[in-house]
């Protein structure tokens, strides 16, 4: 059991240490998403892992018939459409599978500040909610890993004490429309990469 001060490690760290690829798919991701360490980006992949694994060995139970999976797949599903990883009804087990580490990056409140326009930057909105100048439904929250469910999305904004909720204050961003999603800003840069590759 251990200790009860000490948590277990919730995330696994890369099976081998130097891999050139891997190393540089973390520094995109971290750099992209304004993730303070690689620890982040590790904790988001094992998250995806367990929810992936759940999935597979739902699989093969319902392949025997088992009626317990049938329901544990529904509550899994629901869960998932609630924190945002999935979109829609008509969702199976399938698209538990097709989920990427891009989707569990994406509902850290951290990334729904910027997507939503409240931030510059993905570096800037950790700055901000780290500072206490975010608040969902009402609530201060500073943890910019906060997992951001679907009916919580609506209700993010500057919290009622921040300066930021002055309409004139300099670091508020520009309402010229919302961003780009830091997935299509890494898509870009992965294309203009390859084309810079193709030219030598």
């Amino acid at each position: 059991m251990g200790d009860p001060k000490f948590s277990r490690k919730k995330y696994q760290n890369p099976p081998h240490p130097w891999q050139a690829d891997r190393i540089q798919m973390e520094n995109d991701y971290v750099r992209h998403y304004g993730l303070k360490n690689k620890r982040e980006f590790w904790k988001a992949r094992s998250v995806l892992k367990r929810i992936r694994g759940q999935a597979r060995h739902l699989q093969a139970r319902l392949r025997y018939g088992d009626k317990q999976a049938t329901k544990e797949m529904d509550e899994l599903i629901d869960m998932l459409r609630k924190k945002g990883y999935l979109v829609g009804e008509d969702v199976g087990l399938d698209d538990v599978l097709n989920l990427d580490v891009e989707k569990i990056l994406n509902r850290r409140l951290q990334s729904v500040v910027y997507h939503k326009g409240l931030a510059r930057s993905p570096s800037q909105s950790r700055q901000f909610i780290t500072h206490g100048h975010i608040q969902i439904n009402g609530r201060r929250i500073n943890i910019p890993s906060y997992v951001v469910g679907r009916d919580e999305e609506k209700t993010i904004e500057y919290h009622h004490t921040s300066p930021l909720s002055d309409e004139l204050h300099p670091e508020r961003p520009s309402d010229e429309g919302a961003p780009i999603t830091i997935s299509q800003k890494m898509k870009k840069e992965k294309e203009k990469k390859q084309f810079r590759n193709r030219r030598r």
